[in-house]
């Protein structure tokens, strides 16, 4: 392993703290509840238990360590400027485009139209429809358009509605890994597969062949498996009448190209960013068939999500020695591990470092990383979307997720991955 460098040292302690705040902020949040309203006290609490700040405040930390360590200010923008920002700029454009009304109900009535189809009672049958066919939408749409879709949709449905706390964690956790998973159907909508895709060559045929099926299959036995838990709960929930409003047709089909254009234009920030200024035209003059923009929630996942890259860009000096000494096995085990505590397309992208990797390592360190994307907030980069959204719901009673609920709602689901990912052939 070769020697770090102290801002590599300062940026992995940090990048601990962080993972660790992370599992903190629903401490954090009890906290804040004890303390007199609207003291700073409080006020400090609940700006430490908001998930997508965190990264973003020790990123910031680190920042000021690079300006200390270098002794110039200048070196640490310096850092900075040269770091790829692009994820966290599409992630804030696609959530808030993707998370707007006439989106939302587009998709609901899809998911309601297959749900039909189910022989089941109508709670039941859409939450099977939601959480098999949404998920694999993102091979398409993109997962974090996927995501927020999805959390928009359950959220309604399900987290508001009186629900257990249990049925709210397995339904978090099966969110997680079925987005994380069913992305794969394509080589460019899910993050750890974008990284590595054209320096491996591998194309949608590829990805269908290797991973779509597997990822198809578990997020349809995680699915059951869930429902067969809840049964009686989720078909005691009373029917959910359909939204009586209605948006023009028209207007849906402006929506839906703009997002397109986001997704076909992904890579290029200063064209989706322009797509992103004529779609917020287009909503401020159509203001009366659409629903308050959810900006404040992508500008936190973008933050978020920035906060990563700052950190997690300098994690290679123990990242890339590791997975170069994993065998097949030991990899996928060890990605699916290491992608709970570090962002999977950070791992698939050290991976695609390594020169003469067999393609075999390839599929494991892949396999492994998107097994592992439900596990954590920080595992997948759709994750903090999601949080963003359902933190608030009612069954959270206001202290927010908390990330051991979330990581023992995900097991099932991951386990069930795992066995699809590598042990069947």
């Amino acid at each position: 392993m070769p020697a770090a460098t102290s801002i590599e040292i300062l940026a992995t302690v940090f990048f601990g703290l962080a993972v660790l705040h992370t599992f903190a902020v629903k401490r954090f949040a009890h906290w804040a509840h004890l303390q007199p309203p609207g003291s700073v006290r409080e006020n400090v609490l609940h700006f430490l238990a908001e998930t997508e700040v965190v990264l973003g405040i020790w990123a910031a930390a680190l920042f000021l360590g690079i300006a200390v360590l270098r002794g110039s200010m200048h070196a640490a923008v310096e850092h900075i400027e040269h770091l790829n920002f692009t994820e966290p700029k599409f992630v804030f454009v696609v959530m808030v485009v993707a998370a707007t009304k006439p989106v939302v109900m587009l998709a609901e009535r899809l998911i309601g139209l297959a749900a039909r189809l189910i022989p089941m009672s109508e709670s039941v049958s859409f939450y099977l429809a939601a959480l098999i066919l949404g998920p694999l939408l993102g091979s398409f749409i993109t997962e974090p358009a996927a995501m927020t879709l999805l959390a928009l949709v359950l959220k309604r449905r399900y987290f508001d509605r009186g629900i257990s706390t249990r049925l709210a964690y397995a339904t978090l956790g099966l969110l997680f890994v079925n987005v994380s998973i069913g992305g794969t159907l394509t080589h460019f909508a899910a993050p750890p597969v974008l990284m590595v895709a054209a320096t491996w060559h591998w194309d949608t045929a590829f990805m269908f062949e290797h991973f779509g099926w597997r990822a198809a299959s578990a997020c349809a036995v995680s699915s059951v498996l869930t429902v067969l838990a809840f049964r009686k709960e989720l078909a005691a929930l009373p029917v959910d009448p359909a939204p009586a409003d209605r948006v023009p047709g028209w207007l849906t089909l402006i929506h839906l190209v703009s997002l397109a254009m986001v997704v076909f234009f992904a890579h290029h920030p200063d064209v989706f960013f322009g797509v992103f200024v004529l779609f917020l035209g287009v909503v401020t003059a159509t203001k009366e068939s659409q629903d308050a923009l959810k900006l404040r929630e992508g500008l936190l996942v973008g933050f978020f999500l920035a906060g990563l890259v700052t950190l997690g860009s300098l994690q290679t000096w123990w990242l890339k020695p590791l997975i170069t000494s994993l065998n097949g096995t030991a990899l996928f085990f060890g990605a699916t591990g290491l992608t709970a505590v570090t962002d999977n397309a950070a791992l698939t992208y050290l991976g695609s470092l390594v020169d003469g990797i067999s393609p075999a390592l390839q599929y494991a360190l892949v396999a492994g990383a998107v097994t592992g994307g439900g596990l954590t907030v920080i595992a997948n980069a759709p994750n903090p979307a999601g949080v963003g959204i359902l933190q608030d719901a009612k069954v959270f009673a206001g202290e927010g997720i908390s990330p051991l609920g979330l990581f023992t709602g995900a097991l099932m689901p991951t386990v069930v991955a795992m066995v699809f990912f590598w042990f069947v052939v």
